[in-house]
């Protein structure tokens, strides 16, 4: 059983302070994937604080994309240096994580779609270990490189991978409706459609929204939940917004 769980850059990260990592709220999530008993485990954490902090003062975003080398240095260093502390801070808890770069294997063609071959990653979780991708940079034909989300990614291996449960922790409790309340499962966005916003801080990588239309395409149960609910995921029950298309 392999399941895909992307912990949102707003989680990771106080994402309004430039590169400020939420110590208390990574630790919280290293100690529940510590905890849990999932066969094969993939992790992917967006950007936040340091990503797209230096995406949007670059203007890059995944359909505007940079040629200048700095800019790649800045916003791809930005996410390493993240990502080194996510695996370190699982590496503590004999977490058997190891950090994989969608710069370095993953491509858009010139019409934005995204390849990002499967192989590492599936055999990396045939050897045991925990694969930790992040948002990232990738090479765009035409575009020089743009921004790749967590969220791509998280689609993109749940297919490759035929994921059996995909989980996105946030700092909502799940997909909310006009009146703030979760909607505790979604089979079509047009259900959903008028009570779906984007994200408050600095985000080049799309809102609520796009993760649903997303989701609603994958071929496994997808859930969208907030910290208090990732033990639950990890256990194998529903938790949050539990979002499958119907038939």
């Amino acid at each position: 059983m392999t399941t895909v769980l992307k912990l949102g850059g707003s989680v990771v990260t106080e994402k309004d302070e430039p590169e400020q990592v939420d110590e208390v709220s990574l630790a919280r999530m290293a100690d529940a994937i510590a905890a849990a008993a999932v066969e094969r485990l993939v992790v992917v954490h967006g950007g936040g604080s340091f990503g797209h902090h230096h995406a949007a003062t670059h203007g890059v975003s995944t359909t505007e994309g940079t040629h200048d080398p700095a800019a790649v240095a800045d916003i791809h260093g930005a996410m390493k240096t993240l990502n080194r502390r996510v695996v370190d801070v699982l590496l503590s808890r004999d977490v058997p994580a190891v950090p994989v770069h969608p710069l370095s294997f993953g491509a858009r063609d010139a019409a934005g779609s995204l390849t990002l071959p499967p192989n590492a990653v599936r055999t990396l979780l045939d050897e045991g270990f925990v694969p930790v991708l992040h948002g990232d940079l990738v090479a765009h034909a035409g575009q020089g490189t743009t921004v790749v989300s967590g969220d791509e990614l998280v689609t993109s291996l749940a297919r490759h991978l035929d994921a059996d449960r995909v989980g996105m922790c946030s700092t909502v409790p799940g997909v909310l409706d006009a009146e703030d309340e979760v909607i505790p499962r979604i089979e079509a966005f047009e259900d959903v459609a008028a009570a779906l916003g984007g994200s408050d801080a600095t985000d080049v990588t799309g809102g609520m929204a796009a993760k649903v239309r997303a989701l609603l395409d994958l071929g496994a149960p997808a859930f969208v939940f907030g910290p208090d609910a990732v033990d639950a995921f990890l256990a194998g029950a529903d938790a949050g917004t539990r979002i499958e298309e119907s038939g």
